[in-house]
């Protein structure tokens, strides 16, 4: 690979979403499922691996972290957190 300077932190759901062409959604499952090996889902610090475990608001904020260095291999798009969009 090409010596790149990848941000720190996580990309936005709402940009690796527009990266793929797809929805949020799609994005979100595809974490939590495992098919889309881009980074992780955690509530209150545990993983979510699996999409019953997203059911019920009562249960706490779902939280996503995506890999730029991920994401840029599965799609060729380089996040840059000063100019992208948040989500």
């Amino acid at each position: 690979m090409e010596n790149i300077s990848f941000n720190a932190g996580s990309v936005p759901v709402s940009v690796a979403a527009k990266a793929f062409g797809k929805d949020r959604s799609w994005v979100r499952a595809g974490i939590i499922s495992g098919w889309l090996p881009i980074g992780y889902a955690t509530r209150d610090g545990e993983r979510i691996t699996k999409l019953d475990d997203t059911r019920g608001y009562h249960k706490g904020r779902i939280n996503y972290y995506i890999s730029p260095r991920k994401l840029y291999e599965e799609t060729g798009y380089l996040y840059r957190k000063d100019c992208a969009d948040g989500d």
